[in-house]
């Protein structure tokens, strides 16, 4: 059987929304990932959720039925302490909206990790999702993003995805220091490069499929390298949103589910409206929706 997965080398694996909900795996994703216990290529797991650390993702990985270790996860929270550690100087102080694993992977790069505003004001500000985020939390950030530091956010999803549904994402958060700084962030996370490349990196390979269930991150993230990409229906993202996107977010194929990974892709390219009535026609199995070698403009 020529499967959809194997004309590539690695998966680069979007979490929420495409691998669980909250703390509830999709049902029937770990064996479509690793069937019969064996996964056929590298497996990248990467995340725009800068909350836990690399480890931590890896336990609860595989405490979903997963194969995973630390090596193999790569978070917007690296991505963004690289991009930290590329800018400023060792010892710099970083002012850190998130989490203390955010926090952790700053301290990682030589910088210093701070909370609070004061009378030695911080080079930077970072900004990751914590559900702990509170108002007192955005103001010092809003003092050191008034006073000149950078910003940097790990990303911007509006949204995240639970077992209740869409709760509010980074970006949301972002959406408010925008408003009271007057500032734009530079990001880390999907769609920007710098956390696919670092996954590339990991991965070894730009022989990459990009697998994930957001339009505006994961399919606009790879389409922005040049790679290919799986939209899978079980997250965020839905068929009709799909149909109506611009060229930049649409993907290369189009499943309802991780199943599609073993069996053929429907032949032929089709426009992204006749997907619906395919995927009806063959389930579990994934429908082409553009050209894998067009240009997207």
């Amino acid at each position: 059987m020529n499967r959809l997965r194997d004309h590539y080398e690695a998966l680069l694996l979007d979490l929420d929304g495409t691998l669980y909900r909250g703390p509830e795996v999709i049902d029937g994703a770990p064996k479509a990932l690793v069937p019969e216990g064996v996964a056929a290529q590298r497996l990248v797991y990467v995340t725009n959720n800068a909350a836990r650390s690399a480890g931590a993702v890896a336990e609860h990985l595989l405490e979903l039925g997963y194969p995973a270790s630390a090596d193999d996860v790569v978070t917007s929270a690296q991505a963004a302490a690289g991009m930290l550690a590329q800018r400023l100087s060792p010892g710099d102080r970083v002012l850190v909206v998130g989490t203390d694993d955010l926090a952790a992977e700053v301290a990682a790069v030589g910088l210093l990790p701070v909370r609070r505003f004061d009378d030695a004001p911080p080079a930077a500000v970072v900004q990751g999702h914590s559900p702990a985020t509170a108002w007192p939390d955005l103001a010092e950030a809003a003092y050191a993003l008034r006073a000149g530091a950078l910003w940097i956010a790990t990303n911007t999803d509006r949204t995240l995805p639970n077992e209740r549904g869409l709760a509010p994402g980074n970006g949301s958060m972002v959406a408010a220091l925008r408003t009271a700084s007057d500032r734009e962030p530079l990001v880390a996370g999907k769609p920007y490069a710098p956390l696919m490349e670092d996954a590339l990196v990991r991965a070894d390979t730009r022989s990459g499929l990009v697998v994930g269930d957001r339009l505006d991150t994961d399919i606009e993230g790879a389409n922005g390298l040049g790679l290919d990409s799986l939209l899978v229906l079980t997250g965020v993202s839905t068929l009709d949103e799909m149909v109506t996107a611009p060229p930049t977010q649409v993907p290369t194929f189009v499943a309802t589910s991780l199943d599609a990974l073993n069996d053929e892709v429907v032949p032929g390219v089709v426009a992204p409206a006749g997907v619906a009535e395919l995927l009806a026609q063959h389930p579990g199995r994934a429908v082409r929706v553009r050209a894998a070698d067009s240009e997207i403009r």
